[in-house]
């Protein structure tokens, strides 16, 4: 048998648990205190002076802001009733919490997550910067693939040479002629070509191994623990040195040279003048020596094709390392922080869910209120003013059902008065009667003499 009704039962817990609200809002709007103000500390420049009280004055300012906000929304909107004022309430609400996450939430989740963002960013960098590290590798390589063509090209130019030379396999008459010094001629400059390719073989060789240097220094910076400012210094420094790698690189690719040195084969060819003894072998040799320029100018047009493919692919635009405040680091990669953000908007909007529990706590005990009878509701100390009232409207003749002052009871008839002539003479004439004097007789006099 429930012996007190719910209504009043919920009234009691709610006062119960009021005092425990209270501690709560305030151990929730000291947290939130706390890391605002760890938030803005890295946010602000000037002496350490400085930067402590200005953190320290903007976090109070949150905390009072929170704890006097929720506090309205926690004793006004579990009071009203209307829908439309409800409504109102609710908005008002809404607009609070976007504040609140404007002044606070997201400094909350700058101090919780603030150094990883810093980590995420420079992760992010590092990634970025071996990518083009290995992109300006593979153009100076590409460049590479150009030293076979030209080097079969030089083999071919010596090897008719030296024909010529020895069995006079293209003019038919054996010495060292025209033709041979002319084919000796644009096999030395193949060479040199494939020198110049060579050498730079070496040199990028090199550039890459010190690159690869660099970026083992930054990956050791972002995963290696401690203090975040320092090591974002020092990966900011490795990251203008690996700029300074990746630029010297594309600066050794010979594919441009490759291709002004095959355009000066075909358009900087100079044959020199036959010297046969008879005009038969000059004019073989000029035939020859046609034939060599025609083959000059294809081998020249295969390594300018050659090059542009290579000179086609895009260059290595030049990266910069742009540093970040854990504030920005944490907005910009917000996607990798999620339950950082979580965390830090819960510890602000969490009395969101005290005022809605308290709402309907209030609801349903004006609803209990409503389907109970009166006397379900009154307590003894009620009881005993209203009978107190009771008697005193009965005192002041007030009626107490309509609560209208009582009318008077009218006033009764007067005898009419008797006649005692005619009494006596109705009455008998009886001597036997004796008169009482009863109106005489008084309580304290004594019995009469017999």
């Amino acid at each position: 048998m429930q012996l007190k009704p719910n209504a009043y039962r919920l009234n009691e817990t709610v006062k119960g648990v009021e005092t425990m609200t209270r501690f709560a809002l305030a151990v929730l709007a000291l947290a939130s205190g706390v890391y605002t103000y760890l938030g803005v500390r890295g946010l602000l420049d000037g002496s350490a002076t400085f930067v402590f009280f200005a953190a320290i004055i903007y976090s109070a300012a949150v905390s009072v802001a929170i704890y006097a906000f929720w506090s309205f929304m926690l004793r006004f909107v579990p009071l009203v009733t209307s829908g439309v004022q409800r409504l109102a309430l609710f908005l008002t609400m809404a607009i609070g919490c976007a504040m609140i996450i404007a002044m606070s939430s997201w400094l909350n989740a700058a101090a919780l997550a603030g150094s990883a963002s810093l980590e995420q960013h420079m992760a992010v960098t590092l990634q970025g910067y071996a990518e083009d590290l290995d992109n300006a590798h593979a153009n100076a390589l590409a460049s590479q693939s150009l030293l076979p063509d030209v080097q079969r090209a030089a083999e071919r130019f010596a090897g008719l040479a030296a024909d010529e030379r020895e069995s006079g396999a293209l003019t038919g008459t054996t010495g060292s002629g025209s033709v041979v010094q002319l084919l000796t001629q644009m096999g030395t400059q193949m060479d040199q070509l494939a020198a110049t390719i060579t050498g730079s073989r070496d040199e990028v060789a090199l550039l890459f191994e010190q690159g690869s240097a660099r970026l083992a220094t930054m990956r050791e910076l972002v995963s290696t623990p401690g203090a975040i400012e320092p090591r974002s210094d020092s990966f900011q420094a490795e990251a203008v040195q690996l700029s300074a790698v990746i630029a010297a690189l594309q600066q050794t690719d010979v594919a441009s040279s490759v291709k002004r040195a095959s355009a000066d084969l075909s358009a900087g060819f100079i044959a020199p003048v036959a010297d046969g003894g008879t005009a038969d072998l000059a004019n073989r040799q000029d035939q020859v020596m046609e034939t060599v320029r025609a083959s000059v100018a294809a081998q020249s047009a295969a390594l300018t094709q050659a090059a542009d493919e290579i000179l086609a692919n895009p260059p290595v635009e030049q990266r910069r390392f742009v540093p970040l405040s854990s504030a920005e680091a944490v907005i910009r990669y917000w996607q990798d922080f999620i339950p950082s953000w979580a965390g830090a908007i819960s510890i602000d909007l969490l009395p969101v869910v005290l005022v809605l529990v308290l709402m309907i706590v209030n609801d349903a005990m004006r609803k209990d209120s409503e389907s109970l009878a009166e006397a379900e509701n009154i307590t003894a100390a009620e009881m005993l003013r209203a009978m107190a009232l009771f008697r005193q409207m009965e005192a002041a003749g007030i009626d107490v059902s309509t609560g209208q002052p009582r009318q008077a009871p009218a006033a009764p008839a007067e005898p009419e008065p008797i006649d005692t002539a005619t009494v006596t003479a109705a009455a008998p004439d009886d001597a036997t009667v004796t008169p009482i004097d009863a109106a005489q007789r008084k309580r304290t006099d004594g019995p009469r003499p017999a």
